[in-house]
């Protein structure tokens, strides 16, 4: 049997392009707890439009990826710190505060890419998350970023120039 994804789970109406499940055009990247219980890990084998230099992977789509999981790692560390099931309400919902990508090696195409992500420790509403991009064995690239918790409607007005 196959766990659902937190994105399934939380947000099944998601249009994000990276991890959105109701985007026609996305990648439906799909995060869940490890074993562990302190991982979260993704699976995303890139498609041949995702090449940057011949038989390697797009730097950009290695972002886009640490982007999203690290993101769903943030949102599922505050649910099960606050001893929440993902997507109970009111929902938590994170945006990205800062992204730090370190290209380690060059990622190869046709290769499975694992993402392995963990909250580094959080202070208030931002939490550091660590995501580890592994192409088979062989770790490729290293995210360092902050993950910032946030009211969705306020940030939906705040882009709209809509003041609370």
């Amino acid at each position: 049997m196959h766990t659902p994804s937190l994105q399934d789970i939380t947000a099944p109406e998601g249009i994000c392009y990276g991890c959105g499940g109701s985007n026609p055009h996305g990648l439906h990247i799909k995060s869940r707890w490890d074993a562990d219980g302190i991982h979260v890990i993704a699976e995303h084998l890139p498609e041949a439009q995702y090449s940057g230099w011949p038989d390697l992977v797009y730097g950009g789509l290695i972002a886009m990826l640490v982007d999203c999981h690290s993101n769903w790692t943030a949102m599922a560390y505050h649910y099960r710190n606050e001893q929440r099931e993902p997507g109970s309400l009111p929902r938590i919902d994170c945006v990205t505060g800062n992204l730090g990508i370190k290209f380690i090696k060059p990622t190869p195409m046709g290769v499975t890419l694992t993402l392995r992500a963990r909250v580094e420790g959080d202070v208030g509403r931002k939490s550091r998350v660590v995501c580890e991009v592994y192409a088979g064995d062989v770790l490729t690239a290293l995210g360092d970023s902050v993950f910032v918790r946030v009211d969705t409607r306020q940030l939906s007005d705040s882009a709209h120039g809509r003041e609370r």
